[in-house]
């Protein structure tokens, strides 16, 4: 009966000898499935109860996509400047710093060389968690470095999107990025050498507007959110109601703005076999 009545009144364990469950140790999708992190992990950071793609960033794509993952990071250590003295709710220099501080990033994009299913290839891969994910003038030097870098050495180059778009406290700075980025991509085509953009959830905005729909391939990933403006101004622009599933990367697949979608245990296979196909070489194993 003891295991159903104590037999010392009142609690007995002190309070240092308590367990907490430690954080981190479950992840509940947005459809309530409980997925242990660790099995999340070893599933590409996929659901594998409902199939949901858990944000990620450039650390666990570059895990994904390059070989034991060995890479060599491209201008790790470009930052903003503050040219237009913003302030907000604070100062742009604070909040860059703010988020260097709890992102350990320097800015929202992060570019690499490595090899991936053996030969070599260029990635720029975007943070959300860097204030959004937003393009100001750094992302799109890195990203136009990184197309430099591509041509230079006749590599092909992918762009992993993750972007609200443009940082609203570089103002015009960060809509130049647009051009800036675009030109360098069509370098890029005239030499032939192979870009891909893989859209992730979400890519919107000057992002969507320039580089992120500019491959040779542009692909994504189940469910992402894929656009330009928000539902809101679009309806209130067309003064239509907008169909089910609108900006959904299933919606922009049927309407031909995607090439193919691809689950993300699939990506490095699927990416590599693009580029052999597009450069006409053997196929990888």
């Amino acid at each position: 009966m003891s295991w159903f009545k104590r037999k010392t009144k009142g609690i007995t364990t002190t309070t240092d000898e308590k367990k907490d469950t430690p954080k981190g140790l479950w992840y509940k999708s947005p459809t309530g499935k409980i997925v242990d992190t660790e099995e999340l992990e070893q599933n590409f950071y996929v659901s594998p109860e409902d199939g949901y793609h858990v944000r990620i960033g450039s650390k666990e794509y570059f895990e994904i996509l390059f070989d034991d993952n060995t890479f060599k990071e491209l201008d790790a250590d470009l930052t903003s400047k503050d040219p237009l003295k913003f302030v907000d709710t604070k100062k742009y220099p604070d909040r860059l710093k703010a988020a260097q501080e709890k992102t350990h990033l320097k800015d929202a994009v992060r570019t690499a060389v490595g090899k991936s299913k053996g030969k070599d290839l260029v990635i720029a891969c975007m943070d959300f968690s860097f204030i959004g994910g937003s393009m100001g003038s750094v992302v799109g030097e890195k990203i136009a470095r990184a197309a430099n870098y591509s041509l230079k050495n006749k590599i092909p180059l992918m762009v992993i999107s993750k972007s609200g778009g443009a940082r609203m406290m570089e103002a015009a700075l960060s809509l130049m990025q647009m051009a800036k980025t675009s030109v360098k991509l069509a370098q890029l085509a005239d030499a032939s050498i192979p870009y891909i953009s893989l859209c992730t959830d979400p890519t919107t905005g000057g992002t969507t507007a320039s580089f992120a729909m500019l491959g040779d391939i542009n692909i994504s990933e189940p469910g992402a959110l894929i656009g330009f403006a928000g539902p809101r101004i679009v309806r209130d622009t067309t003064g239509k109601e907008l169909p089910e599933g609108f900006q959904t990367a299933e919606f922009l697949l049927e309407h031909g703005f995607l090439d193919f979608i691809t689950h993300r245990k699939d990506l490095k296979n699927k990416v590599n076999l693009y580029i052999d196909l597009i450069t006409n070489q053997p196929l990888r194993a």
